[in-house]
């Protein structure tokens, strides 16, 4: 049973056989770090050496993303630094300065890395080309994050999205603990955190604790909102559910976990267990989707979630490019797939283009720095003082790949850096932190 669930959509049904994705994968297969790698990522097989890199069962997907980073702490390479440094001022008479004492800690950490621990990780993944769900067992966008550009990279135009709803989810689970009243088919469990809107952040975390209806209705008039709530789902799955959708700390009760002694060996067993597992959580995100709301499309978003000025930036665009051309006699009509501008008289059609390419903010999609929505990106990465690919995909309300494109175009501007999903924010220029 996955531990986690971050939640994407595919197409339903995925026209995407088990082998057909194996062969898309082999070019990123796992090989062990050489001795002078940091890190190596790649897929796995599943079930072993010398089994398929995808893991079929009823027509159900399984992945594994393998890991291995060397353990070299910088206390260490601090330690050996210091050592060799003293040595240098006991030969030359003065201490190294800072460039010196940078480039010895470069050599020295090469030098380490040989002797370094390897550490290895793994982050499976479930996909439903039946349902269209895909499904990372990761407790952090982050850690997702990995999975989703591994796969992009080995999929030529894998059609992914992130799952949206209709409403916010801190809005439904405030309006659950307020009417003290959990959708069909699920219970309230005993953990849950409330935080304040406002600028205090005031926070109240339920840990094992009976939610008083009273004591909670007294929280929410105060100002604060549901984030994480803990349920039970059919009484067969709990889980915590929070506000970015993100499904955790998934526990399947004992109406599942109960087996029969049978001749099953382990194959079969893990087999077993996997069909288990996927029906049930299949059922399960279908019915979370459906007591939020059902699912939002793209070109749609959450009704309660963010500002609408944030949720439809190509809607604002749109609307301030219709009230410039009306101040020069001109209509326009915007949508999604073309712009059409009539300018008043008998324009030439020059003219026409020469209005388009003045006025015209529509974004072009193509998530690179010359994307009309990366300078809005980059505010909600400052903004927010973090950095990932589902962050800006919700706050602007896009698909998976362009906010992909937006952030790497930002690594590329020098605005963020960092590597496998993780990402720093960097000072503006003239700006120190």
């Amino acid at each position: 049973m996955f531990k986690n669930a971050q939640i994407y959509r595919l197409p339903a049904p995925w026209a995407m056989t088990a082998a057909a994705l194996a062969d898309a994968l082999a070019t990123n297969e796992f090989a062990p770090a050489s001795s002078n790698e940091l890190i190596r990522q790649g897929w796995a097989p599943p079930r072993g050496p010398g089994a398929p890199l995808v893991h079929e069962v009823a027509g159900q997907f399984l992945l594994h993303l393998k890991s291995e980073k060397k353990l070299l702490p910088a206390t260490v390479i601090n330690q050996v630094a210091k050592a060799r440094a003293a040595e240098m001022e006991e030969a030359q008479g003065f201490a190294p300065g800072k460039k010196a004492m940078k480039e010895l800690k470069e050599r020295v950490a090469d030098e380490l890395v040989t002797r370094a621990f390897d550490i290895g990780s793994s982050i499976w993944t479930w996909i439903d080309p039946v349902n269209g769900w895909l499904v990372v067992d990761a407790a952090s966008p982050s850690k997702a994050d990995e999975v989703i550009k591994m796969l992009l990279k080995a999929v030529d135009r894998m059609p992914l999205e992130s799952l949206r709803v209709q409403r916010s989810p801190v809005a439904v689970m405030t309006g659950w603990l307020e009417a003290d009243d959990a959708p069909a088919g699920f219970t309230v469990d005993q953990d849950a955190v409330m935080r304040a809107t406002g600028e205090s952040k005031a926070t109240v975390t339920y840990k094992c604790h009976t939610l008083d209806v009273d004591e909670v209705r007294r929280h929410i008039a105060a100002g604060k909102q549901c984030t994480r709530l803990a349920m039970t789902w059919d009484s067969k799955i709990s889980f915590v559910l929070d506000e970015s959708l993100a499904i955790k700390g998934i526990k399947a009760l004992d109406v599942l976990t109960e087996k029969e002694i049978s001749s099953k060996n382990d194959d079969e067993w893990f087999d077993s267990d996997f069909a288990l597992m996927t029906g049930e959580l299949s059922k399960m995100f279908a019915d979370v989707v459906a007591a939020l709301g059902g699912e939002a499309h793209c070109g749609e978003s959450s009704s309660d979630s963010e500002p609408k000025a944030e949720r439809r930036p190509a809607r604002a665009a749109a609307a301030g490019i219709s009230k410039l051309l009306a101040e020069d006699g001109a209509t326009a009509t915007i949508s999604s797939a073309r712009v059409s501008i009539t300018l008043g008289g008998a324009a030439p059609a020059a003219e026409q283009s020469a209005a388009v390419a003045q006025h015209s903010d529509v974004p072009a999609g193509d998530g690179s720095a010359a994307d009309p929505l990366y300078d809005h990106a980059v505010t909600v990465v400052r903004t927010q003082r973090r950095a990932s690919i589902s962050l800006v995909q919700r706050h602007l309300t896009i698909g998976y790949n362009r906010a992909a494109r937006l952030i790497e175009a930002m690594e590329v501007a020098g605005v963020i850096a960092g590597t496998q999903g993780v990402y720093t924010l960097l000072p503006a220029p003239g700006i120190s932190t």
